[in-house]
């Protein structure tokens, strides 16, 4: 059963703290918004492997593509939108 972009927003604040988190999609593919003080001095690659890592096992065998916006809360502040 492909899951739902709410079940994959909690995959990811279950193991990631998050002071906002946008998830859309539709089953396979899905677009995020993710934005954590985890992210504080690391680069976009970094930030990525921390949701990766989030995600687990899920990545590979539940989620097929996951594009996302990786902000600070200073970052977001600063630009919500972009």
């Amino acid at each position: 059963m492909l899951p739902t972009p709410e079940q994959v927003r909690q995959y990811i604040a279950d193991n990631l703290p998050c002071d906002h988190l946008e998830v859309q999609g539709d089953g396979s593919h899905f677009e995020a918004l993710i934005v954590s003080p985890s992210f504080e001095g690391k680069r976009l690659i970094a930030r990525h492997q921390l949701v990766y890592s989030a995600l687990g096992e899920r990545m590979k065998a539940e989620i097929h593509a996951l594009s996302m916006r990786t902000l600070t809360p200073a970052e977001y502040q600063a630009n919500p939108n972009g």
